[in-house]
Formats: structure tokens, C-alpha cells, sequence
């Protein structure tokens, strides 16, 4: 038996290192692909700062190429093992199906306690330092460029266009200043300008040519400057506190915001309590009658119901995920003695037809977070269900020989 335990065990974990490996560089091209070559072609981002982000999202790739992998190395492992004849020579010698595969199984709840590791804490920090990342290319601004054609957010209270960028020569500019960093205050036009980054330590200085300066709620024009030097602070940038996306938060921090969400209290025109629970002041219409105040109020507490169920969406979908790996592993060896074939692409096939259906369930959830009256955190434990009773009926089966 532990001849056989130890050549099972050494076969799965081979083989889930190289399927992981293929899965994890996959995840990582497409993401890359969408979020760290933009940076590149920008121009604006050095070789160092590129392997960084490559680096940053390497643990978000692993979260959903380890129980691709799984899946893939027991499906792939026990269909040689049964074509191979091996598994009717170990049941020859008395060996059951259950006690031959409980090292692959102890395997994989090992694995479901990693994939937690990384859904929960690693893989969502990775994710905001990453996004943080693009603010530390200012620091870099001596030999950065402003990319042209595209609207540039980099810089809080302002939006950047520019129609041309030659070397820092820039042509057909647009800058929106921002109040509250969401209404346009004033937009300033310019024909010209000239990036220079080198006039002060941590500033970019941006000298602009044919100037007009547009009111933003009346377009009117406010004046005309031959020349004008716009002045921005990158300290300001590098020092802005982010709160991440509920999708990209911790558990510990999803906990938190569910936590502060149910003590939120919905008021009605009243002074917020310095030391009491946060307080949401909802300001009715001067005329406003009991039945609007009261309608205002549910509104608000739609809102507030909305807001925590994607919180808790968030929360289940990272623990329910962690233990996609057990799922898998009891669906794919009986499956892969079924199959009962040694070729590589039938196993990566219904591989990626079973996680397509799990990831099916997953992405439903997600997409009903906004109707918590259908309790959408409950739909993404559905696959672990159906996947586990679904793995222990086949695993029943095949060790009967069924």
C-alpha cells in the first residue's frame, strides 16, 4: 500500500505542478495582455516596474489556475492508471478503489486550505498593489510621457487628453478640472504645449501654448493666454489613500465592511451622534410629505441591503472557491477511470467543460448581487454541493465496479 500510495500521490502532485504551471501562465498572458502591456506601450513605465505588476498578478492567476490544475492532473493521472491496467491489477490484490486514492485526497484538502490562503488574503492584496501600482509610475516622471489619444486620471481634481505626443511635444490638448472630482469645473484647451519634468523635485510642470479657458456648466469662454504653465505635484498621487473594490478586498476586510454596513443607522434630517453607530442623514424636500420621507427612506435602505449583499457575495464566493479543489478531485478520478483513456487531450477537454460549469454557478452569483432578495452568496455554494455529491456517487460506483 505504500508502494502504491507513494506512486499515486508522486504522479498527481507531478502532474498538478505542470497543469498548474500551464493554467497559471495562461491566466497571467490574458491579464497581462488587458492590464500590464497598456503601461509598456504607454511609455511611460520602465522594465522593472513591468516584471513588478507581471509579479503582482501572479497570485491573482494561481487563485484560478490551482483547481484547473486539480481537476486536469486526476483526470489525466487515473485515466493512464486504468488504462494502464493498473487499477484491476491493484484491485486483484485486494486493494479498494477508496484506500488507494485516500492520499490524493488528503492532497486535495490540503490544496482547498492554500486556495484559501490565496483567495482570501494573498491574491486580494496582490490585486490592489497592483492597482496601486500605476501612482508609483509617477514617482518615475523624469523620463515619462503623458500617452497620447487617451483620457489620463493620474492626477486627482484634473483629466488629461492629448491628441499628439512627439517626445514630450504636445499637440491638441484638453484639461478638465475637476470639482469634487466629479463635475467639471472649467475645461482649458490649448493648440501646444511641452511636457517638463525636470523643473522641479517630484513636479511635472506643463507648459501650454494658445490657451482657452471654458466654464464647464455654462461653456462659455472664461479667457485667452497665449502661454500657460500648469504645475502638478506627483507627491500628491503617490500619498492618496485607496480603498479597494468590495471585488478586490480581503475576507478580514470584507468582514469589516458587512460589519459597518448593518451598523449603519438611516436618518431623517437629524444630527449624526458623535459617539454613536455611522449614520447615513438623508435631507427631504423642504414640502416633502410623510409618504416621500418615507419612500426616501426605503430607497436608501435598498441601497444599503444592495450593498451588503455584494459584500457578502464577495465573502462566500472566496471561501465556497476554496474548496473547488476537493470537488474537483472527487469528480475527476472516477470520471478519469471512466474515461478510461491515456491521450492528454481528452482529460484537458472535460476538464475545462466541468470548471466552465462550476465557474458557470460562480458568475451567476455574482451577477445577481444586486437582488438580495434572491440571497445570491447561497447560489455559489451550489457547485461545491453538486460537484462533492455528484464525486461521491462515481467514486461509490467505481469502487464497486459499477
Amino acid at each position: 500500500m505504500k508502494t502504491l500510495h507513494k506512486y499515486l500521490t508522486g504522479q498527481v502532485l507531478g502532474a498538478l505542478l505542470l497543469t498548474v504551471a500551464v493554467f497559471t501562465f495562461v491566466v497571467l498572458l490574458l491579464n497581462v495582455l488587458k492590464d500590464v502591456l497598456p503601461l509598456l506601450f504607454g511609455g511611460h513605465a520602465p522594465l522593472w516596474l513591468i516584471a513588478k505588476a507581471v509579479g503582482l498578478l501572479l497570485p491573482f492567476a494561481v487563485v484560478y489556475a490551482l483547481p484547473m490544475g486539480f481537476i486536469t492532473a486526476t483526470l489525466l493521472v487515473f485515466g493512464r492508471f486504468s488504462a494502464d491496467q493498473e487499477l484491476t491489477a491493484a484491485r486483484a490484490g485486494g486493494v479498494s478503489l477508496l484506500a488507494l486514492i485516500s492520499p490524493v485526497l488528503l492532497l486535495s484538502l490540503l490544496c482547498c486550505g492554500l486556495s484559501a490562503w490565496f483567495n482570501m488574503d494573498i491574491g486580494p492584496r496582490c490585486r490592489v498593489a497592483f492597482l496601486k501600482l500605476r501612482y508609483e509610475l509617477l514617482s518615475e516622471m523624469a523620463n515619462a510621457q503623458i500617452p497620447e489619444g487617451r483620457f489620463i486620471r493620474d492626477f486627482p481634481g484634473y483629466i488629461f487628453y492629448v491628441g499628439k505626443n512627439d517626445d514630450g511635444n504636445l499637440k491638441d490638448i484638453m484639461i478638465y478640472q475637476l470639482q469634487n472630482e466629479t463635475n467639471v469645473n472649467f475645461v482649458i484647451q490649448a493648440g501646444s504645449g511641452h511636457l517638463n519634468p525636470d523643473r522641479a523635485e517630484n513636479q511635472l510642470v506643463i507648459d501650454l501654448n494658445e490657451v482657452r479657458t471654458i466654464s464647464g456648466a455654462r461653456g462659455s469662454v472664461l479667457g485667452v493666454n497665449r502661454h500657460l504653465s500648469l504645475n502638478l505635484s506627483t507627491e500628491a498621487v503617490e500619498k492618496r489613500d485607496f480603498k479597494p473594490k468590495i471585488s478586490d478586498m480581503t475576507f478580514a476586510q470584507l468582514r469589516q465592511e458587512e460589519q459597518d454596513l448593518q451598523a449603519l443607522k438611516l436618518m431623517i434630517g437629524a444630527p449624526a451622534e458623535p459617539d454613536g453607530p455611522p449614520q447615513l442623514t438623508l435631507l427631504p424636500g423642504t414640502n416633502s410629505t410623510p409618504a416621500e420621507i418615507s419612500a426616501q427612506l426605503a430607497r436608501a435602505e435598498k441601497v444599503r441591503q444592495q450593498d451588503l449583499e455584494k459584500v457578502r457575495v464577495a465573502m462566500h464566493r472566496q471561501v465556497a472557491f476554496s474548496f473547488a479543489c476537493f470537488g474537483f478531485t472527487l469528480v475527476g478520478i472516477p470520471l478519469g477511470i471512466r474515461v478510461h483513456r491515456r491521450e492528454t487531450n481528452i482529460g484537458i477537454g472535460i476538464a475545462l467543460m466541468l470548471v466552465a460549469v462550476y465557474y458557470g454557478f460562480i458568475m451567476l452569483g455574482a451577477s445577481l448581487a444586486a437582488h438580495p432578495e434572491l440571497h445570491p452568496h447561497l447560489i455559489l455554494w451550489v457547485p461545491n454541493f453538486l460537484f462533492q455529491m455528484l464525486g461521491a456517487g462515481l467514486l461509490w460506483r467505481a469502487n464497486r465496479g459499477i
